[in-house]
């Protein structure tokens, strides 16, 4: 039998599937989700009746439920690594780039069976999350319904945030071939750069809105905020790190031995 990009798409989906970490790392991104999204609700909920009308029209009830994503984003990021650098440790990326000579390949089917797993895991949870931290702020009356202006897009946006994390850990896992240095690498850009850019002169603040963190904070917000970029422009942000640290794994996975 000839190598397809389903045969190749089924091995990568029994590989990430039989990876103990695959599952407990897929429950830890739920239980923070909607963990935190039940602990912002009664919060906000306890708070709200000594708020002023100004700090209550601050307040994105949409994004408030989804915030737990901050967290969950390291989880399935950290995940992406392994799906790549764990056969890299292994010794098992000999054996899967000798089935798969053009080796591309692999890094595609790896990209979209991991990218599509973590999206309808994280659409779930997100979707979880904005439900049971709406209910809880109904007892105020200050509940929203998916139907709702920005609140199905933050949902899905929510999702889309954390999957282009993950994707980003898979290609830096792909780059750089260290569990650890991937790792590294991911919490740097994703949690280490935004705080050394908060210290950065006012003149040089537009630079922090385009970073990943940012840009997935537009995508989750219903509300407009003059400190983020749009929700398309989030989105469009997002697409393109994925893009360019995919493209560099590509371009390494060809040009180097296994």
């Amino acid at each position: 039998m000839g190598v397809t990009g389903r045969r190749v798409a089924r091995s990568e989906w029994t590989k990430i599937i039989s990876l103990r970490s695959t599952v407990w790392t897929l429950l830890a991104a739920f239980v923070m989700t909607v963990g935190l999204a039940v602990v912002f609700a009664v919060t906000l909920a306890g708070r709200w009746d000594d708020m002023s009308p100004a700090d209550r029209a601050d307040h994105d009830l949409t994004s408030l439920t989804l915030l737990g994503v901050n967290l969950a984003q390291l989880a399935i990021g950290v995940l992406g690594v392994l799906v790549v650098s764990g056969e890299y440790s292994t010794g098992m990326i000999r054996a899967t780039l000798s089935a798969v000579p053009r080796r591309l390949p692999v890094l595609w089917a790896k990209s979209a069976v991991f990218g599509l797993l973590a999206f309808a895991l994280m659409l779930v949870t997100a979707l979880v999350a904005f439900l049971v931290g709406q209910a809880i702020l109904s007892t105020k009356g200050i509940d929203l319904s998916l139907a709702d202006p920005g609140a199905f897009r933050g949902v899905v946006g929510a999702a889309f945030y954390v999957t282009a994390i993950g994707l980003l850990g898979l290609g830096l896992g792909a780059l750089l071939r260290s569990t650890p240095g991937a790792i590294a690498g991911l919490f740097g850009l994703v949690l280490v750069i935004p705080m050394v850019v908060s210290f950065l002169p006012d003149s040089l603040d537009g630079l922090e809105r385009y970073l990943p963190s940012m840009a997935g904070n537009a995508v989750m917000r219903a509300l407009p905020d003059p400190d983020v970029l749009s929700p398309g422009g989030g989105f469009l942000t997002l697409l393109l790190y994925v893009a360019v640290t995919l493209a560099a794994a590509a371009v390494g996975l060809r040009r180097r031995d296994a």
